[in-house]
């Protein structure tokens, strides 16, 4: 065999040993974006148990919660506000609006936006269900001390406002 072959064969053995060897040094469980997953999945996953009999989407839960504050906003701002498209959260807003949640209309400045309101049947189900999403986001972070659960929400809050030029950004407090 030739030597340049054989170099190079022990060349790329050595590389990916050396990817290996990186890979185990950053274990998925000291990856931000991983943990980052994990923790949605498992809000997500308690946020489906304790709030199943509302019939509602944490996505869904958002909008009905900003609805609430803000009054009205078109769909735009919304996206914005829970940094997701536009296409999604229209989607989102749709299904509310054929349980007669909230209620969607052209806007009189511009024909092209789409004004959003929640109804007082929205309301009434966002009082209803607010102890039981509470309880979700509380358990999210249950596994940590009432001192370190205000650290990681602050520490969160920090990370995602670093990242503000990414999406949209509404200032909600």
């Amino acid at each position: 065999m030739d030597d340049r072959i054989a170099d190079d064969r022990a060349g790329d053995h050595e590389e990916t040993d050396a990817a290996a060897a990186a890979a185990r040094a950053w274990p998925l469980t000291e990856r931000p974006g991983f943990l980052a997953r994990r923790l949605h999945q498992i809000h997500v996953s308690l946020f489906s148990e304790r709030c199943a009999a509302f019939r509602i989407t944490p996505l869904q839960y958002s909008l009905l919660s900003l609805l609430r504050d803000l009054e009205e906003a078109d769909q735009t701002t919304l996206a914005n506000a829970v940094a997701l498209d536009r296409t999604t959260t229209t989607g989102a807003l749709k299904r509310l609006a054929i349980r007669g949640l909230v209620s969607r209309s052209t806007s009189l400045a511009d024909r092209r936006a789409q004004v959003c309101r929640i109804t007082a049947e929205g309301k009434a189900l966002h009082a209803a269900m607010e102890h039981a999403a509470h309880e979700a986001h509380a358990l999210t972070i249950s596994a940590l001390a009432p001192k370190d659960q205000d650290l990681l929400v602050g520490l969160l809050r920090r990370a995602v406002a670093g990242h503000d030029h990414r999406r949209g950004h509404l200032d909600l407090g």
